[in-house]
Parts: structure tokens; C-alpha cells; sequence
């Protein structure tokens, strides 16, 4: 299925599981393209692979792979998603869904929902929009919709019966791309020359980090669309979120049997500056800096989209790491979860 004519820029995956407060579904799959981000909740993509799934073995056991091929090309399902334009105020080199949030005033309250999405691009450096899953835009549009559907019903069903014709055979055409579901711009930032380059977002979707073409680094609280901290002096620099463990008692450390929790964490902002050869660690929101670690040419940090489950017998929580690729050994590792 071809969501969108244009080059998929980014893919994210975001987890919704820790988040009990916000009644967000499940997962969600989230696709970049320019100007343009869809939305698959994660139930709905995994029922539908596992209905193509299903599909492919029961022919594989048929042997019918050859003769099908060409004569039914439509029996996978479509994929389940809303798609939405994001190109109001700049074009978007990167984007993402932030998460759920309240509805407009004098809006038609129903069971849908509304997202809040965070873009960067060329002419603003941060853009905020609601995404509206809603295809009725309003109460006057929703009692139009539906009154112009049942006309048109009425007078599909009169016309078949006073024009009586043999039916023409139906032929396969291309399925047309969705449409767009409605966009609200929020607000945005444009501070010529500086361009929005890369944007990363924390694990519950509360904070973002976008770096810019001068070298900054600003921290967006996303409920309240305000920045929260600017770093200066970072060209070309890369972030991603880190859950660094807080420091213990000396009794406590000693102990090879200790449980950690969530609590025993505290969220942070890993930078690559390749630049500078460093990349440091600050906790959030408005805390220090607590490491700095020097790393050779070439060197990348990266993070898988899923968290892996603990390694630790002891440990009921599984933290959120930063992995540090070696550009000289080309040795992956894990970064420092201990604070000094």
C-alpha cells in the first residue's frame, strides 16, 4: 500500500505503555514525509500483518504463490491509518506525534481523538499542530455531511429504479490516495536564517529537542508549547533521551540484590557534539551536566525503538539507553547509566 507519493523521512515508533494517565491505545507508528505525517495505531498494524500473515501460509500450502500473483493483487488489507498535512507555516524536515490532546472549543464531542504534532523545517524552526481524527469538522459539518449522504442515497436509489440498465462490468482500478484528515496549526517559531534540522523526543512525548543550522539545541515542553532550555555552540550535533540511575548509598551499592525501579532514575538529554569529539549528558529539565565523555571521529550514538528487556536478574525495570557506536573499533556500547 502506498500511504503517501513522496520519500518517507523518518519512522517512529512510540510505546504508550508507561503512560496509564493518557489514554493514548497502544502503540503507534508514526511516518515523516515532507509536509505530511501519518498515524497506524500499533493494534491495528499488528492484526493486519497477522491476517497477511495467515494469508501467505495458507498459500504456500496451496502452491498457488504464481497464480495468484497476477490475478489478485488486492486480497492483502489496507493499512489502518489517518494522514495529515503539516506544511502550514514551513516545509517539514522532520516531525512527530507528541501525544493526545483536548479537543477545540465548539467542536462536535464524540469518541475521537485529537494529537498534537511538533514539525522542524527550513522557514520555522518549530511548528505546532492538532491533528484531528475527526473527519467532521464541526456540528454544522456533521449535520451537512450526513444530510447530503442521505440525499444523495435517496436519489441514487429513485434513478435505478426509472433507468433500469444492464449492469457494466466492473474493472480494478487504483485505489486513490486518503485524504487528509484536518490539520490545525497551533503556533510556530521562524527566526531567519536559523533552520530546524533534526527533532527528538522524550519517552512520555512531554519533552522535545530540536536542533537548528546555528548550533542550538532547544528544549520544548510539548504540553505547554514553550521552551523550556537553549544550549548554544552544538553544530551538527545529535540528541536522544537517556534514563540515568540516581546515586546510591554506599550500603545500598554494595548490595548485589537491588531492585530498581523507575524512581531510581532520572531522565537526561545525551548530546553528540562531533565537533567538539564529546558528547554530554544533562539532566532534565533545568539540571547539570553530569558526564562528559570523549569520543573519536566518526563516532555516532544511536537507540534501538524498543527498549530491550533487563539483563539484570534484579532489576524489574528496564531503562531507556543510548548506545555509543565507535567510529575507529566499530565496537558498539552501552553508555554510563551510573551517575558519579
Amino acid at each position: 500500500q502506498s500511504i503517501y507519493p513522496a520519500k518517507i523521512l523518518k519512522l517512529n515508533f512510540s510505546e504508550r505503555k508507561e503512560n496509564a494517565w493518557e489514554d493514548s491505545g497502544s502503540d503507534e507508528l508514526s511516518v515523516v514525509f515532507p509536509g505530511v505525517i501519518a498515524r497506524c495505531d500499533g493494534a491495528d498494524l499488528q492484526i493486519m500483518l497477522q491476517k497477511s500473515f495467515q494469508e501467505v501460509k495458507s498459500r504456500m500450502w496451496k502452491d498457488k504463490f504464481e497464480q495468484e500473483d497476477d490475478e489478485d493483487t488486492s486480497s492483502f488489507e489496507k493499512i489502518p491509518l489517518q494522514i495529515w498535512n503539516v506544511s502550514k507555516f514551513s516545509s517539514c524536515v522532520d516531525a512527530a506525534i507528541v501525544g493526545l490532546m483536548p479537543p477545540p472549543l465548539l467542536e462536535l464531542q464524540s469518541s475521537q481523538r485529537h494529537y498534537c504534532a511538533i514539525t522542524v523545517g527550513e522557514d520555522a524552526v518549530v511548528s505546532a499542530y492538532r491533528l484531528s481524527e475527526d473527519r467532521s469538522r464541526s456540528l454544522v459539518g456533521a449535520i451537512l455531511s450526513r444530510g447530503v449522504a442521505a440525499t444523495f442515497s435517496t436519489i441514487s436509489s429513485l434513478s435505478k429504479i426509472l433507468w433500469r440498465s444492464e449492469p457494466s462490468p466492473t474493472k480494478k482500478s487504483r485505489p486513490k490516495p486518503q485524504a487528509f484528515a484536518k490539520t490545525s496549526p497551533l503556533t510556530c517559531l521562524k527566526d531567519s536564517p536559523r533552520k530546524g534540522e533534526r527533532l527528538t523526543l522524550s519517552p512520555s512525548g512531554t519533552l522535545a529537542a530540536i536542533t537548528d543550522s546555528l548550533g542550538r539545541i532547544l528544549l520544548l515542553d510539548t504540553r505547554a508549547l514553550v521552551a523550556v532550555r537553549l544550549w548554544k555552540g552544538y553544530r551538527d550535533a545529535s540528541c536522544l533521551f537517556v534514563e540515568m540511575l540516581r546515586n546510591k548509598d554506599k550500603s545500598s551499592s554494595s548490595s548485589m540484590h537491588l531492585d530498581y525501579t523507575k524512581s531510581d532514575y532520572c531522565l537526561c538529554l545525551a548530546i553528540h557534539a562531533p565537533r567538539k569529539g564529546i558528547i554530554e549528558v544533562w539532566q532534565m529539565r533545568t539540571g547539570p551536566r553530569l558526564l562528559t565523555i570523549p569520543c573519536p571521529k566518526g563516532s555516532r550514538i544511536l537507540q534501538p525503538s524498543t527498549r530491550f528487556s533487563s539483563s539484570s536478574a534484579f532489576s524489574s525495570y528496564t531503562p531507556l539507553e543510548v548506545y555509543l557506536f565507535n567510529g575507529d573499533s566499530g565496537q558498539l556500547s552501552v553508555l554510563n547509566r551510573h551517575i558519579g
